[in-house]
């Protein structure tokens, strides 16, 4: 009997050990969803509304452990928003490269479709 329960405490070491680190971290800290950012417009709002938030808690000077946990809610707001951010960032990359190949071959069609999709999009990120 001793020895299964001693097998049985090592495997379930062996388990958690076998785990990659971020499903340890997940059993660690409660997490969030954060607020979606499903739209670039919206994720630009909350990169703006929560980088103030956690600007503010990082001027106030000293970090209080409810701060932490206030800055942690946050990041989850932020990874969304800058992961759509990515995603724009790269779908923008690939409407430049079509305004370069058309400006290259003369297309003035697609020039004036997709350069103007890209300045619209890129208005968007680029602070006037």
């Amino acid at each position: 009997m001793k020895f299964s329960v001693i097998a049985a405490t090592l495997l379930g070491f062996a388990v958690l050990s076998a785990q990659p680190a971020q499903a340890q971290d997940e059993q660690r800290y409660e997490h969030f969803k954060g607020q979606p950012a499903k739209t670039l417009d919206q994720a630009m709002f909350n990169l703006a509304n929560f980088n103030a938030k956690l600007a503010q808690l990082m001027a106030d000077g000293e970090l209080t452990a409810e701060d932490m946990a206030t800055v942690h809610q946050l990041s989850y707001t932020l990874e969304n928003a800058l992961q759509k951010l990515d995603e724009e960032v790269d779908t923008l990359q690939e409407v430049l490269e079509e305004v370069h190949i058309a400006s290259e071959t003369l297309d003035y069609d697609t020039v004036k479709k997709q350069g103007r999709i890209y300045l619209e999009t890129s208005a968007k990120i680029v602070k006037k």
